[in-house]
């Protein structure tokens, strides 16, 4: 614990969500929710006023859809979202070196090791220069706890939510926690809170009456210790500079489980790619090539395969991911699959047998005059293959149209080519029009509204979906909003 609350934690508000509604004019002020949209998918963040409706995240998509079934229901584009992120995160390293992201749009400051503040008015005003500053970089609010601690900077800020400031000073931490509920404290999920309040405690200045005894008998020593030391508001841990990253994974939920062992094998593939190109996005190469597979029933298999040295080969995975996938059984349907590389590392170790294998598949094309069969078929399912949700629970379908490359010895007739998807929320652009988003599709129709970040609400226009004229399109970049000097004229704050 400091004498002083110079520990930041910065929580923007919805973020998912906001960033939604400050690229789509349309949508501001409106319920937003983005996630999964097939059966299966789940909320990834609502806005608050979706929340009104009690709608919040994790919840299934479907039960979000009967709480509020006016809602906008969008995919995750994370592309954009991680964009936004690098721009807050930037303005927090100006503060200080010390700069711990949890996620996207969470992170700790160390203020005292940026020299920003030694005291609480520093901090204070340092809070309030932040939030400003963020408002008129990206146009998004953000909620800010000061604390002298980890745990009371997070506890501030989710108090300060939406839209707010919060700073604890020193010395008022208990009596700030007490009539808290036990929820609040880190650690304490639906199970261990439904098992103090068995046991009389609800509250955190309840569970520091318990006394850190009675709490190991509860709970077990660790936990129990643990749980002691948070009622009293005591929280020793540094804000770490650098969390590298452990593993880099992607997965997709399926509308309707899959019984096609081909399918199943090329939805695989197709993940292995995705997976290679997050993993070479972030710097890294990894050893172990992990294979996860929830079949009809909810039982989770989860495969792996530890390489003889660390590669960002997408052949090397995918052969790695095919083999795993050998060993699992899929009869009766498989809902969910997953592939992620785990044992990273910043360099990648040259795999000799898979330089060999390519020479060798290379010589056999050029001695046959043209592309092997084999290597047609994983291209054409290179650029073709289910739609990308982008997010855990997404729903994956037949994704967009097949390109049979340059010299191909098999054809893609239009009797095979699968119909365009329009998932809802993604951007497009028209020939004509410019750019713009899905607001929804069916039935042979794609229904966009044409405007852009910073731009009045647009006019929404149906085409068929097959229109040569609509393409996807990348996200446009978020608009800042024009603010007045942040020093000049701070928002409001609270303090406790």
């Amino acid at each position: 614990m400091r004498a002083a609350p110079t520990i930041l934690h910065l929580d923007m508000d919805a973020f998912y969500a906001s960033v939604e509604q400050a690229s789509k004019p349309s949508l501001r002020g409106k319920a937003v929710i983005v996630g999964g949209l097939g059966p299966r998918g789940v909320v990834a963040t609502a806005s608050y006023e979706a929340r009104r409706f009690g709608v919040h995240s994790a919840m299934p998509t479907a039960q979000a859809r009967r709480l509020c079934p006016n809602g906008a229901y969008l995919i995750p584009r994370f592309s954009l979202y991680r964009a936004v992120s690098d721009v807050v995160m930037a303005l927090l390293r100006e503060l200080s070196p010390l700069v711990e992201p949890l996620s996207l749009d969470e992170a700790f400051v160390d203020l005292e090791a940026g020299g920003a503040a030694f005291d609480a008015e520093a901090a204070l005003e340092t809070g309030q220069m932040l939030r400003a500053a963020i408002q008129a970089a990206t146009g998004l609010s953000a909620s800010v706890g000061l604390a002298g601690s980890k745990m009371l900077a997070k506890v501030a800020s989710e108090e300060a939510k939406p839209d707010g400031l919060l700073l604890i000073e020193p010395g008022t931490e208990r009596a700030l926690l007490a009539p808290m509920s036990v929820r609040t404290l880190p650690g304490v999920g639906p199970a261990t809170g439904e098992h103090l309040r068995r046991a009389g405690i609800t509250t955190v200045g309840e569970l520091a009456e318990a006394g850190e005894d009675e709490l190991v008998r509860m709970v077990g020593r660790s936990h129990g210790v643990g749980l002691y030391r948070m009622a009293l508001g005591l929280d020793d841990r540094p804000v770490v500079a650098e969390r590298d990253a452990k593993s880099v994974s992607v997965e997709d939920t399926f509308d309707v489980d899959l019984h096609d062992r081909v399918r199943i094998r090329n939805e695989v593939q197709r993940l292995a790619d995705r997976c290679v190109q997050r993993l070479r996005g972030s710097g890294h190469s990894g050893r172990t090539i992990v294979l996860k597979v929830r079949r009809y029933d909810f039982s989770t298999l989860t495969r792996s395969e530890t390489l003889r040295g660390p590669t960002d080969d997408p052949a090397v995975v995918r052969e790695a991911a095919a083999r795993l996938l050998e060993a699992v059984d899929t009869t009766g349907g498989v809902r969910l699959l997953g592939v992620g590389v785990t044992g990273l590392a910043d360099y990648t170790q040259e795999d000799l047998f898979a330089q060999s294998m390519a020479a060798e598949a290379a010589a056999d094309t050029a001695a046959s005059g043209g592309a092997a069969e084999s290597d047609v078929a994983e291209e054409v399912d290179g650029r073709g293959g289910a739609g990308e949700s982008g997010a855990p629970g997404g729903s994956a379908g037949p994704g967009g149209p097949l390109e049979a490359p340059e010299g191909a010895l098999t054809s893609v007739t239009p009797e095979t080519v699968p119909e365009r998807r329009w998932p809802a929320g993604s951007d497009v652009l028209h020939a004509v029009y410019g750019p713009g988003w899905v607001q929804g599709s069916g039935v042979g129709r794609v229904t966009v509204r044409f405007e852009r970040p910073g731009s009045p609400p647009g006019r929404v226009r149906t085409f068929r979906v097959e229109d040569p004229e609509l393409e996807p399109s990348d996200p446009l970049p978020l608009v800042g909003k024009t603010a007045p000097d942040a020093r000049a004229e701070p928002p409001a704050s609270g303090a406790a």
